[in-house]
């Protein structure tokens, strides 16, 4: 089958990483998990093992029926064909090999999504941006992950390890679910973000709030920084209230 590269699609080839996958998921028989990308389906028979139950979803028609058929004998499965980040399945434990592309989204949705941990692939780059404790590589994706998760590098994961090999080696997460954040202080750390050069007192205007704060972003913690967001939130939601 080939690579479809507007998906972004990279196949996991890798015996030994799948079974360090299903193995850090930590899966019990009482456990729903939630796999985003079916893909070739190298994680998917693993996963059902030990599972309750298993939701694969992938947006590949082609990658859905080709699972459908060499998958039909696992009871405890269900194939989805679509967008797996516009569902409302319910699960304990999220498993992915993520498109480069849907990282960001992918952390904002689950941070908004209640779950107990899960395991996910991605980019090595972006896994940096999420660990880094340097408020100048800092993101509002990192604020926002270090919020909800706590996270713990597993692996490093070279480029061989996928059919076609990606130019850029990937890394393996564990995330442990803290808080379930809402949608409306995600939005708010973000567009902060679109103003972090400039000092806080100038960000919060942006919101009509007033404030003498000479900081800027990268001077807080992101618990600072989550911590006034949900102060701007509050004020806004209080001042449309005003308004109806």
């Amino acid at each position: 089958m080939k690579k479809q590269k507007q998906l972004g699609q990279h196949f996991l080839n890798s015996s030994k990483i799948a079974d360090l996958i299903t193995s850090e998921a930590a899966i019990s028989k009482s456990d729903i998990v939630y796999e985003v990308g079916t893909g070739r389906g190298i994680l998917t028979p693993l996963l059902c093992k030990n599972a309750k139950r298993v939701v694969s979803i992938d947006s590949d028609r082609q990658l859905y029926e080709a699972a459908l058929s060499n998958f039909a004998g696992i009871e405890n499965l269900t194939l989805q064909c679509g967008d797996g980040f516009k569902q409302n399945y319910d699960f304990t434990i999220f498993v992915s090999n993520l498109p480069y592309s849907e990282s960001r989204r992918a952390i904002e949705w689950l941070a908004q999504t209640t779950f107990s941990h899960g395991v996910i692939m991605v980019q090595k780059e972006f896994a940096g941006k999420l660990l880094s404790d340097i408020s100048s590589e800092r993101k509002a994706v990192s604020v926002i992950a270090k919020h909800a998760f706590e996270m713990t590098l597993i692996s490093n994961v070279g480029c061989k390890n996928f059919d076609p090999p990606p130019r850029v080696d990937s890394v393996l997460l564990k995330i442990r679910k803290k808080r379930t954040m809402e949608k409306t202080l995600i939005q708010t750390i973000n567009k902060m973000f679109s103003y972090r050069k400039k000092k806080i007192k100038n960000i919060l205007g942006q919101f009509g709030v007033e404030t003498d704060m000479d900081k800027r972003l990268d001077d807080l913690s992101s618990e600072g920084i989550v911590s006034i967001a949900k102060q701007v939130r509050e004020y806004v939601i209080k001042r449309a209230q005003e308004h109806i």
